[in-house]
């Protein structure tokens, strides 16, 4: 072989070598910032879920809180209405047994 083809198989090599080296150089990059990307969407996408659990949480205890309130009315509702019931049973039971009293 010629020095030059010795020369341009030698540079050839290099070449080889450089580009090579900047290929995995670029790969190992490419590859930290894609799992660079993918953590800081998976931090995102925790950090979503979190935010939404909050609300569903606070909006089940608003509709919790709501139902309570609502089953508290009726239930001082029913109590009036049964205590206006007793008393006018109450009063026409005194006024049965005063009546027998003084018919007997």
């Amino acid at each position: 072989m010629t020095l030059e083809a010795i020369k341009a198989i030698s540079e050839a090599e290099e070449l080889a070598r450089t580009a090579k080296a900047e290929a995995v150089a670029l790969s190992k990059k490419l590859t930290a910032e894609a799992e660079e990307s993918g953590k800081l969407a998976l931090e995102n996408a925790a950090k979503k879920a979190q935010e939404e659990l909050l609300d569903l949480r606070h909006r089940a205890e608003e509709k919790a809180k709501e139902s309570a309130q609502e089953l508290s009315r009726k239930t001082e509702n029913r109590k009036a209405s049964m205590l206006v019931r007793a008393k006018s049973r109450t009063e026409r039971a005194v006024s049965l047994v005063i009546e027998r009293i003084v018919n007997s």
